[in-house]
């Protein structure tokens, strides 16, 4: 979903969401996903996302949408994409780009990256304010897009569902904003799709910390920063040594936000061709 990186901010906050160490026979898959949006157990949005993994590089696109009687916290809808190569066993975006409306207004935002560098950009003029973290260039710099952000690679002897998958820490930035999405692992879970995959997930618990282009006075900010218990849920990709999210819940004083797969169809592209 700012976050699990998708087009409206659960996925943008959570987000509210990639290595390779084999050969092409092992490395290249196909994922189509499809979610729901639910908060206390109310349908608040749909979400689609794709990914289409080829030999050392990566094409990935989702769209949303969120609104309803909690759209205080999460009236929007748009769509992202990305694209890059794998670089030393990790996601290296080349470009991303954003269209999304929330609150009323429109933003559309494109970055081209260099070395983990967010370099050229074009967005609409942040709106001042001031409570608003200044940006600096240092913040634009290690950094991975929203969507690349939720492509996590297993490296090594692991099972490609394994809790490693959560020792790690992910710095995102989405063209305005920069924040970290630390994991860590909480427990493994069985899940089963409505359609496509069943199988092991790897459960991360998430910290989320904003680090700077955000307002401090943000509702969204403050959801997510207040010691929420917020969980990611990891399902791997066939072909591939990726996982992608197949679950994000934040618990709330009022209910649980989640957003959870329906469809989480994977297909290794080499397997397909024999």
């Amino acid at each position: 979903m700012s976050s699990i990186g998708f087009a409206i901010r659960p996925f943008t906050a959570a987000a509210i969401l990639a290595a390779f160490i084999a050969g092409p026979a092992h490395a290249q898959g196909k994922l189509e996903a499809r979610y729901t949006i639910s908060m206390t157990g109310i349908s608040i949005g749909k979400a689609a996302w794709s990914v289409d993994i080829g030999s050392g590089q990566y094409t990935t696109s989702a769209s949303g949408r969120a609104s309803g009687m909690f759209s205080v916290l999460f009236d929007g809808e748009g769509s992202v994409s990305a694209r890059g190569i794998f670089k030393d066993g990790r996601p290296a975006p080349a470009a991303f780009i954003s269209s999304v409306t929330r609150e009323g207004d429109k933003a559309q935002t494109t970055m081209a990256f260099d070395n983990g560098v967010a370099k050229e950009q074009a967005a609409e003029a942040v709106p001042p304010a001031s409570d608003r973290v200044p940006l600096t260039a240092a913040h634009r710099q290690g950094v991975l897009d929203p969507l690349s952000a939720m492509l996590v690679p297993i490296t090594g002897a692991y099972d490609v569902a394994a809790p490693e998958a959560c020792q790690r820490t992910l710095p995102v930035f989405d063209g305005r904003r920069r924040y970290d999405l630390k994991l860590s692992f909480k427990r493994m879970e069985r899940v089963k799709a409505e359609k496509g995959y069943a199988g092991s997930a790897v459960v991360c618990a998430m910290t989320f910390q904003a680090q700077a282009g955000h307002r401090a006075s943000s509702t969204l900010v403050k959801y997510l920063s207040e010691g929420r218990d917020i969980e990611l849920w990891l399902a791997p990709v066939a072909g591939t040594r990726m996982l992608a999210p197949f679950r994000v819940s934040v618990a709330s004083m009022i209910g649980s936000l989640v957003v959870q797969a329906t469809q989480f169809e994977t297909m290794s592209q080499t397997a397909a061709k024999n």
